[in-house]
């Protein structure tokens, strides 16, 4: 009997679509979306950045919840741009040297919910990846920049939709 009751409850908070085993609730009157086009204001990022962060916040956002794409009168909003991209040294050594360069990538995003402002924020997300100094950084930014979006993007997915 308490195994009928467990498996209606269970039925009965899924059925309710506005939770998830990820911790994220989204209203039920909240359907739709829109990612715009990144600015990339960083001078020394890749030219193409702001696009592939772009297209990176829609994947998680398309992948990881039941929200659809529309450009037309969207629910929730993101907006912003690639305000940072500083590769630097870190750990120092004798000699002059680093052992490790950090590459650091500062994202500020515009959340809007049209259907209720109050709920709409404006902050600056921020991640970095070290790496060892003797490899080649062109020959590794993509996939560090991947890494670093990687978690940028769940931070924001994050602060949308956990918050609710």
């Amino acid at each position: 009997m308490k195994y009928i009751y467990i498996v209606l409850g269970f039925g009965i908070i899924m059925s309710a679509g506005c939770y998830s085993f990820k911790g994220i609730a989204i209203p039920p009157n909240i359907k739709t979306y829109n990612v715009e086009n990144f600015e990339n204001t960083a001078p020394s990022a890749p030219g193409d950045i702001n696009q592939r962060f772009s297209e990176a916040l829609r994947a998680k956002i398309r992948n990881e919840s039941r929200l659809i794409y529309s450009e037309l009168n969207p629910d929730l909003e993101f907006s912003g741009s690639i305000s940072s991209f500083t590769l630097r040294p870190e750990a120092p050594q004798a000699g002059n040297t680093v052992a490790l360069n950090r590459l650091d990538i500062v994202v500020s995003v515009t959340f809007t919910n049209t259907t209720d402002e109050k709920k709409s924020w404006k902050e600056s997300f921020t991640f970095f990846r070290t790496f060892p100094s003797d490899q080649d950084f062109l020959s590794i930014q993509d996939a560090l920049i991947a890494e670093i979006f990687k978690q940028l993007t769940e931070n924001i997915f994050n602060k949308a939709f956990t918050g609710w």
